[in-house]
């Protein structure tokens, strides 16, 4: 009976409670009190903090089913192929999709851009970052690139088979990458 009254007491705020708290972002780690590392964050508490480094987004909604995106890191605003970085890649959990990866260890560069993308579109992504990049000035001779695409599996958010991130989608989060403060959560 308890139970009952408790329920019935609960259903009400718990109908309102998510509307609140909708309106209001999610704190960050940070502004709880929780530092990660031994550093102090940057100015933007972001990738973004490291000089060059532009971050682009690109969301993919589409009627009832698709919430999805691309997300592109690039090193530097130039052309990465011309003048790489030195990269590394470690596998936490050694379970997801990770295109580019081999190559990364073995001459520990990076020659495009990063992108991230839903499980089943790391293909498109990197189908459509390999054109992005061939395109740029200075490519015409270039027979080889390796793209490096890695996965977020948001099946339980989005209809994953689908496949509905597009050349047009990876292009704008590329083109669009900038400094300053990163876009957080379904972006």
């Amino acid at each position: 009976m308890r139970f009952r009254v408790m329920l019935a007491a609960l259903t009400p705020a718990a109908l309102v409670l998510p509307a609140v708290a909708q309106e209001d972002p999610r704190p960050r780690a940070r502004d709880l009190g929780i530092e990660v590392g031994v550093f102090a964050a940057g100015t933007y508490n972001a990738i973004t903090d490291v000089r060059g480094v532009l971050v682009g987004h690109a969301t993919v909604i589409s009627g009832d089913d698709v919430r999805t995106g691309v997300t592109a890191i690039r090193p530097h605003g130039g052309n990465l192929y011309r003048d790489r970085v030195p990269a590394a890649i470690h596998v936490g959990n050694g379970f997801g999709k990770l295109l580019g990866v081999t190559q990364v260890r073995e001459l520990g560069e990076l020659e495009t851009p990063v992108l991230l993308t839903c499980t089943l579109c790391v293909w498109r992504a990197a189908d459509a970052m390999v054109e992005w990049a061939l395109g740029m000035d200075g490519m015409e001779g270039v027979r080889s690139i390796n793209p490096v695409v890695g996965e977020t599996n948001d099946g339980g958010l989005n209809d994953i088979r689908s496949r509905p991130v597009t050349e047009a989608h990876v292009r704008a989060a590329l083109e669009g990458a900038a400094s300053g403060p990163v876009g957080e959560g379904s972006v």
